[in-house]
């Protein structure tokens, strides 16, 4: 279980989604907050999901089969300012077609850098599960990067902007540098898709 990993495709538009149906997880959060190294790292595997240095390389829908129980679907990462106002907004209407077609979508990881407050964009993205009732996780990523000390701080900050955030139950720290959250987001896997299997 969550032993076998691969790249599927992407997908630019939504007839090119993969015939085979199975459950969705799907990731999202702005154009640098670590998606790509976020899969990596829940795997355990370097180049399952393809990292950069520039954000916003991430221009389509990857899907990735885990065990072929379940996709992850990393969807482009939104707010890259060195993009064109129309190749934003042709994202943006992909995401947000996705989302709302989409009938195998079970939950969100929705992440953000825990170094930054969240953005407008964080906002509306969070809204816009709650518009279509899909469940989602708050990952506050980059936990590395921050003091100890500044955690409480930053999560008294956070909870004010989403007030449903409990943490430990749907908001996690994590690190893809030192692990740190890999084992509770294993474990949330395995509960989803397995347990009942």
């Amino acid at each position: 279980m969550l032993n076998h990993q691969y790249f599927v495709k992407s997908v630019y538009s939504l007839d090119q989604l993969p015939e085979k149906k199975l459950p969705e997880v799907v990731l999202c959060g702005r154009s640098n907050v670590g998606k790509s190294s976020f899969i990596n790292s829940i795997f355990n595997k370097k180049n399952l999901a393809k990292t950069s240095a520039t954000p916003g390389k991430t221009r389509s829908i990857n899907y990735y089969s885990v065990d072929d129980v379940f996709y992850v679907v990393d969807l482009p990462g939104y707010g890259f300012a060195k993009t064109s106002l129309e190749e934003r907004k042709k994202w943006q209407f992909l995401i947000d077609k996705f989302l709302k077609k989409s009938e195998q979508l079970e939950f969100a990881f929705h992440l953000i850098d825990c170094r930054h407050d969240p953005t407008e964009l964080d906002i509306k993205m969070n809204n816009l599960f709650k518009e279509i009732n899909l469940p989602y996780i708050f990952i506050l990523n980059k936990v590395d990067k921050i003091k100890k000390a500044e955690r409480r701080t930053y999560f008294y900050k956070f909870c004010k902007i989403f007030p449903e955030s409990i943490l430990e139950e749907n908001t996690i720290f994590y690190s893809s540098l030192t692990e740190e959250g890999r084992k509770e987001i294993r474990a949330l896997l395995y509960q989803s898709f397995y347990k009942n299997s």
